[in-house]
């Protein structure tokens, strides 16, 4: 069997920048590149048809590469000028603020102080009325308890003889009646005026409601319900405001709302206009 040679090996110098490749040698001379050659070729050299004769390879054009280059100095102004435009607006702002709140406040003080005036004025209004009306209160009780005091009301032509009529009721000697000074007395006189001025109404009805509204008492006030807190507090035998009392008075008796004849008469008319009766009351009203 014939010896085989097997081809000889020798080192290929390098070319700068570029390791030294063994080329192999033998009946081809094939010699090897290394790898960045190969890819230099093929950006050089373009690929041919197959059959084309190789012609020399034009060179690839390349364009040049442009670089921006900063200015610091105009970044620290752009800075400079956006701090400044973030200042000023969070001072303007906080200006605004503080002059909101400065105005709330001034409106709040002047409502607080408004309110205070105000309570204040009802505060003494409430006073000056409740000493007005203890001092007509005493007056009426004073003038109760002096002896021979008496309301007289003509309701019919006078007769010559003096006769009781029932409790609470007497005619004198020119026939005029003559009421007593108790609860009793005060629903009769009331009765004759309504029969006066045809207000419908009873001795039952008034002394029931009379009973419930104010125990028969004339200078029971209420000052705790609506009426009260209203500034109208509820007053006298039958508990009546003054606003009703103002509408509803009955001329002939006195224009007061302690005056327990005035009271009923008032009350009464004012339930004619408004149940027909003061009979068909029978609870608050």
């Amino acid at each position: 069997m014939p010896a085989h040679r097997f081809p000889r090996h020798r080192r290929t110098p390098g070319l700068p920048g570029i390791p030294a490749v063994t080329a192999v040698t033998g009946r081809g001379r094939v010699t090897a590149v290394s790898a960045l050659g190969a890819a230099a070729l093929a950006l050089t050299v373009p690929l041919l048809p197959a059959g084309a004769n190789a012609t020399a390879a034009e060179p690839v054009a390349t364009s040049p590469v442009a670089v921006a280059l900063v200015d610091d100095g105009a970044i620290a102004e752009h800075r400079e000028a956006v701090e400044r435009q973030w200042t000023a607006g969070v001072r303007e702002h906080a200006v605004e603020r503080h002059a909101v709140i400065a105005h709330a406040d001034a409106v709040a003080h002047r409502e607080a102080e408004e309110a205070r005036e105000a309570e204040e004025a009802r505060v003494a209004a409430e006073e000056a009325r409740a000493a007005e009306e203890a001092e007509r209160a005493a007056d009426r009780s004073a003038s109760r308890e002096a002896p021979g005091t008496a309301t007289a009301v003509t309701t019919s032509a006078p007769t010559a003889a003096a006769t009781t009529v029932s409790t609470g009721v007497a005619t004198d000697a020119e026939g005029y009646k003559v009421y007593t000074d108790d609860l009793d007395g005060w629903i009769r006189e009331a009765l004759d005026i309504m029969a006066f001025h045809g207000i419908p109404g009873t001795y039952e009805g008034l002394h029931r409601n009379i009973m419930r509204e104010s125990s028969g008492n004339p200078d029971a006030i209420n000052l705790w319900d609506i009426n009260a807190q209203n500034g109208t507090p509820s007053i006298g035998l039958l508990q009546v405001i003054q606003p009703t009392f103002d509408a509803y008075h009955v001329p002939g008796t006195p224009y007061d709302l302690y005056d327990p004849v005035a009271n009923l008469v008032a009350a009464a008319n004012y339930a004619a206009h408004r149940y027909g009766s003061i009979d068909n009351v029978n609870g608050p009203y």
